[in-house]
Formats: structure tokens, sequence, C-alpha cells
């Protein structure tokens, strides 16, 4: 990127010295031609007031001598009469010439040709005199390609010091463009404490903020990692212990069947957490568009409650739906997925006795989904934590009843994907309310 920059500045400075120097060399040739135009004004001035060439005959004899300026005289009708550089017999008619013409005209002309012979330019002013006639001043000069050769050593030498200069300023520049930048890359734990340009401001803030999700992921990734290291070891650890007390015969044909049921259950407990981990894991990195359909949402919660009964029967729970039918654009297995979670979770945190009540409704013109249990309630400072993963307001509770603390952090990710919002209202003891409105 550096290298990118400082050449793109080099290309930038080279290209400006050049054309500096061509529109320079094209001014001073423009004001060369003014000043040479004004010269020659002032000549043609000077010899029409002398009154050298109020006698025609007596011009003939009038020679120019050591100057290069050119002096020609011309009749009304074009006939040249005098010139000093040529036989004025030998010369055409220069009534069409175009500085001729205009001061025939209007007093006063002039011109600029060029010579292909001689490669030069000729300047020409011409007057109408008194008694008609024209006198005509010319002289030679370089064309703008012989005023550039004569001065191109100085170019040169101008040129290659401002690209010199322009090199090591484009050099300058860019460390003090980048430095900020790679301060911060060199150090992105301390981007508050350092001074950046104010147009970089809103850069930065999201370099930040991006840095801040990145190491917070990072974080939630090693405690992932950490607490499904932990969760499994656990049913492994029971599993194993009790496999290898079969094995070596040290346990009786009672303890056989106990201990069968015990791995069994663990058994049970290890592909749940394993499944709802591969889950989280597919919601986690899926970043496809969400195959969504009109779905119902109170058909899903009523398939939702049925299947659930017995599981809430053997936990001494009642469970019951309400509502009316719920249109959403959504994706059908999430929002099964969705469901049960919700469900299940007021279920193994409930009291004996206790009710869990799903509720369908349109509320301010938005579907929304409503589960309230009379379980254990959640503390306010843990209402913020409860979507996190293997977060457990009672741990002792949910392992004893299966549950892998992944359920409501599936249910965070599948609201997020929906664009919809994520309600909770608990009081510790009496009960808990999460509610989803699309």
């Amino acid at each position: 990127m550096k290298r990118k920059i400082n050449a793109r500045f080099v290309l930038l400075t080279v290209l400006s010295v050049v054309l500096t120097l061509v529109l320079a060399t094209l001014a001073y040739y423009e004001l060369f031609k003014k000043e040479v135009l004004a010269d020659l004004r002032s000549y043609t001035y000077v010899l029409e007031h002398a009154g050298v060439f109020d006698d025609v005959a007596a011009v003939k004899e009038y020679t120019l001598t050591d100057t290069d300026v050119r002096v020609t005289l011309i009749d009304p009708d074009g006939e040249v009469r005098y010139d000093s550089q040529a036989d004025a017999d030998d010369m055409d008619n220069h009534e069409n010439r175009p500085e001729i013409a205009e001061a025939l005209k209007n007093g006063s002309g002039e011109a600029i040709r060029h010579s292909d012979t001689i490669g030069r330019n000729l300047f020409y002013y011409a007057v109408r005199m008194d008694n008609g006639s024209v006198l005509r001043v010319g002289k030679e000069s370089g064309s703008i390609w012989a005023v550039f050769t004569s001065v191109l050593p100085w170019i040169t030498g101008i040129g290659a010091g401002l690209i010199l200069i322009g090199l090591m300023l484009s050099h300058f520049l860019t460390m003090q463009l980048l430095e900020p930048i790679e301060r911060m890359a060199n150090d992105m734990d301390h981007l508050d404490s350092m001074t950046v340009y104010k147009e970089m401001i809103p850069f930065t803030t999201k370099i930040r903020k991006q840095h801040e999700d990145i190491m917070k992921n990072a974080r939630m990734r090693q405690d992932f990692t950490a607490n499904v290291s932990h969760e499994l070891k656990t049913p492994l650890t029971a599993i194993s212990g009790y496999s290898e007390l079969i094995e070596n015969g040290m346990a009786t044909d009672a303890d056989v069947r106990r201990f069968a049921g015990e791995i069994h259950k663990n058994s049970k407990r290890l592909l749940t957490l394993i499944n709802d981990i591969i889950r989280l894991s597919e919601l986690d990195v899926s970043e496809q568009d969400l195959a969504v359909q009109e779905v119902d949402l109170y058909e899903i919660a009523r398939t939702c409650v049925d299947m659930l009964q017995v599981h809430a029967e053997k936990h001494e729970i009642s469970i019951c739906l309400r509502g009316t039918r719920c249109v959403v654009n959504a994706n059908r297995e999430m929002m099964e997925e969705l469901v049960y979670n919700l469900c299940d979770n007021a279920i193994r945190y409930n009291n004996a006795g206790g009710s869990v009540k799903v509720w369908v409704v349109t509320k301010d013109g938005h579907p929304m989904l409503s589960v309230t249990d009379t379980g254990i309630g959640i503390p306010r400072e843990d209402q913020e934590r409860i979507f996190e993963r293997f977060y457990r307001v009672d741990k002792s509770r949910s392992k004893s009843t299966g549950g892998t603390g992944l359920g409501l952090a599936i249910v965070k990710h599948i609201v997020e994907q929906h664009d919809a919002k994520l309600e909770i209202d608990s009081k510790l003891g009496e009960g808990t309310e999460i509610r989803v409105i699309f």
C-alpha cells in the first residue's frame, strides 16, 4: 500500500512539473509575441512620423543597415514601392496580405506567418499613412519550438530540481499519511489514546468497533471451547466410570441395571449437547439468505405444544396454547426450533404444579409469540445474560433436567436472523415471560 501511494504521488509530481513547464513555456511565448508586436508598432510609429517615407522617390535611395527589421512601403493598390531587404520590382502584389488588407480597411493591421523554408515565424505590423500608402514593418523570430529549444537546458535543470523536491515531499507525505494507520495496526488496544486526522475519526471508530467485536468474539469462542470441554467431560466421565465398573465385574446384577440407566441417560445428554453445538455452529457460519415462506405461527405453536404435552406431564407441568392465526414470512424449520426451545426451557425451569402458557397474537400490527411460565424466575442482573451460551441461572436444575444451556442461545440467533425483537420480563420466584415480536 505504501509503495502504491508513494508511486502515485511521484507520478502526480512528475506530471505536474512537466505540465507546469509546458504551460509556462506557452505563456512565455505568448508574452514574447506580444512584446515583438509592441516593438514593431513603436518602430512603425517612429518611421511614419519621421517623414522618411513621404517621398517615394527618395525612399528608394534610403537603406536600412545593421538591423533585422524589414521595412516595406506598399501603394493603396497593393504594389510594392520599397522593401529594405529585397528588390521591390521583383515582388508580387501585396493587396491580399492579411496585415495589408486590414491596414487599408481599419488603419492598421498585424499578422504572424510561419516560414517553412527558414523554420522561423515572421511578425508584421502595418499602418496606413496619410497619403494612402501602407507602411509595413516586419521581423523574423524563432517559433515556439525554437524558443523551447533555446531554453531547454534551463527547463531540464529546473524540472529535474522540482521533480527531486517532489520525490522527497512524496516520500515524506506518504510516511505522514500512513503513520497513524501503522500505529493503529501495531497497537490496536490503545486506539482511544492515539491522535489521528479528523478525517480519519470515522475510520478509526469503525476499526475500534470491529476490533472490539473481534476480541469479544475471540473471548466468546474461547469460553465456548472451555464450556464445551467441561460439558462433554461430565457425561463422558460418568459413562466411562459406570462402564468400567461393569467391565471389571465390580457391579451386582442390580447395579448393572442402574448403571445401564445412568449410561443411557448420560448418552442422551451427550447426544443432545452435541446436536445443540452443531446447530449453533451452523447458525454462526450461515451467511446465505434464509429460505422464507409464509408460515402460520399459531399452527407451528400448536404442533409444538402437542408434542411437549408428555414432557410437561412428566414434570407435573400444564401447558396450553391461546391466540389466533398469525402469518409471518420466516423459515419454517427455524420457527419450529424457536417455539420448541422456548417451551422446553419454560418446562425445565418451572416448578411442580406450575404452568406454561403460549400466546400467538397480533400486537400493534406485528405478529407476536409469547411464552410465559410460573417457574423460578430470573434475577434482574442475570436477565441480559441468559441468552449467552452455557449460561444457566440455576446450574444444578439445568443438569438434572437434561438442559444443555444452549437452547436460548439458539433462540437468539434465530430471532436475529429474522430481524425480530426479543423481550423478557421476569421476577425471581414468580416466573418469566419471553416475547418474540416479528
